[in-house]
């Protein structure tokens, strides 16, 4: 177990000015990006990813973790007001949020939003504290056939439930993880793929290729859609009715078992990779609804609908890393992002985490706790400057986007030499988006592809390539039969 002086001076870490100050600054730009439709939490961590090179970890993850959490407040400010989702995973918000809001009560959907959210997230890091250092220590007992077939696991779930097809979700896996094999071989540090660029050696810069397949295709689609014209991002109307605007504390008791459900479905569906918390939320709200006494509220207004769903989304951030900090294997596009933050600051994710970077653990830990009471006040303070914020014109919202990319890489990824990346990257995400590969399956297979090598390696060599040493390992055979049952029963329900 952690020391109990470690776990302190973790938690005394957080609460510094220099922290304090940039999770602060992380859930203001967070709910900002969230409330401007076509940015999202995810875009934004991906730009500040190459700044926090010059951070202590702590702060630096600690500012992306709140930009992770500020972003699903944000976005169910325009779900509630215009019906326009600003992250997906306020899309199932919007149902019950903007039948409110046109009742007039816009200020009452989005107060319920936040505070539905607020207690969802917090439920969910109560139970990432609590569970995670007892699953690293039995992670650490798992040896590398083990991490071998969880990956092979992760994997298929992976291609299974947010691919398109699995056949398209196949070969996005297979591309992440062959770009993760450019650079030096890690057994022998033989080169591989690199093509005379001495750059190359230690991989592909994480930066660029975060950038070049998440931020910038988006950014670009929209700067050449929005050519010409000086249209918002969103257009919402100035006459907003300002009655009810408040919760009161009878209103969200009412809502106190739909908020446990939402809280429970995304906490467990965040600890299972690839899931996601959009799934999480339509989950949460179609239970929640079936459950209820007036089903036939839902869907025109009824705060219940919106309290199941946002608790459920924000859920899903502490769940995510649950698997992340414990295996080493992100369950969101979010969670592989944070790898990248990790390994810039030389730190590997996993079970090692606990007793190698424990102060820093707890200290993160901390940061997420207070981004909890952060998005809190900072979401009070700021539903009307929000409301107001979508209406900024989207040219000048990505051109500054694109700017920031491209300082970003060049000061996080070696100069000339990151740019020229970030732009084959940015190809590469443009023609895998354009014929429906899922880039969020390439993300994840890329950034767990030197594991899943070095794994493969380290098993192959323990087996002595005999698949009847595998008797040896009853976990992993275990797990194997997992994702068996698991393909067996995906299988069956796509026939049907």
């Amino acid at each position: 177990m952690v020391p109990f002086d470690t776990i302190i001076a973790g938690l005394s870490g957080t609460f510094t000015p220099v922290v304090l100050l940039y999770i602060l600054a992380g859930v203001i730009i967070g709910q900002f990006v969230g409330a401007v439709p076509g940015i999202g939490p995810i875009m934004a961590i991906a730009i500040a990813i190459p700044f926090t090179f010059v951070m202590d970890p702590l702060v630096g993850i600690s500012f992306l973790v709140g930009i992770g959490k500020g972003g699903l407040v944000g976005g169910a400010v325009p779900a509630v007001l215009i019906n326009t989702p600003g992250t997906p995973d306020a899309a199932a918000t919007a149902l019950d949020g903007f039948p409110l809001a046109k009742q007039g009560k816009p200020l009452k959907a989005m107060r319920m939003a936040l505070y539905s959210s607020v207690t969802g997230d917090t439920a969910s890091d109560i139970i990432l504290i609590t569970v995670s250092a007892p699953l690293a220590i039995v992670a650490l007992k798992l040896g590398p056939v083990e991490i071998l077939f969880l990956l092979l696991f992760a994997f298929t779930i992976i291609v299974c439930l947010v691919s398109d097809t699995v056949a398209k979700g196949a070969i996005a896996l297979l591309l992440g993880l062959f770009c993760a094999t450019i650079g030096l071989d890690p057994e022998y540090a033989t080169p591989r793929l690199i093509f005379g660029y001495v750059e190359l050696y230690d991989g592909i810069p994480l930066e660029a290729i975060a950038l070049g397949i998440l931020v910038m295709p988006e950014v670009l689609r929209r700067l050449a859609a929005g050519m010409g014209t000086s249209r918002p991002a969103i257009d919402i109307p100035r006459n907003q009715p300002a009655e009810d605007r408040r919760i009161s504390w009878a209103e969200y008791w009412s809502c106190r078992f739909a908020m446990l459900r939402g809280a429970s479905i995304g906490t467990v569906l965040g600890a299972l990779p690839g899931i996601g918390s959009t799934a999480a939320a339509f989950i949460s709200y179609a239970s929640t609804r079936e459950s209820s006494q007036d089903p036939d509220s839902f869907g025109k207004g009824n705060i219940q609908g919106i309290a199941a769903a946002e608790s459920a989304n924000s859920a899903v951030v502490g769940a995510n890393l649950i698997p992340l900090l414990t295996l080493g294997i992100p369950g969101s596009v979010g969670a592989a992002l944070l790898i990248g933050a990790f390994k810039i600051h030389g730190i590997q994710p996993g079970p090692l985490l606990f007793t190698q970077q424990a102060e820093l653990i707890y200290g993160l830990f901390g940061a997420m706790i207070a981004a909890n009471f952060m998005n809190f006040w900072v979401g009070q303070a700021g539903m009307r400057l929000w409301s107001t914020v979508v209406r900024a014109p989207e040219v000048v919202i990505f051109a500054i986007a694109l700017l920031l990319c491209i300082v970003g890489v060049y000061l996080g990824a070696g100069g000339m030499f990151g740019l020229y990346t970030m732009l084959v990257c940015t190809v590469l995400g443009l023609v895998l988006s354009a014929f429906g590969y899922s880039v969020i399956v390439f993300i994840i297979a890329f950034f767990l592809g030197s594991r899943f090598e070095t794994t493969v390696s380290q098993a192959y060599s323990l087996t002595g390539g005999q698949i009847v040493e595998l008797l040896h390992y009853p976990v992993g055979l275990a797990l194997l039969g997992v994702n068996v049952v698991f393909l067996v029963m995906f299988a069956r329900k796509h026939l049907r």
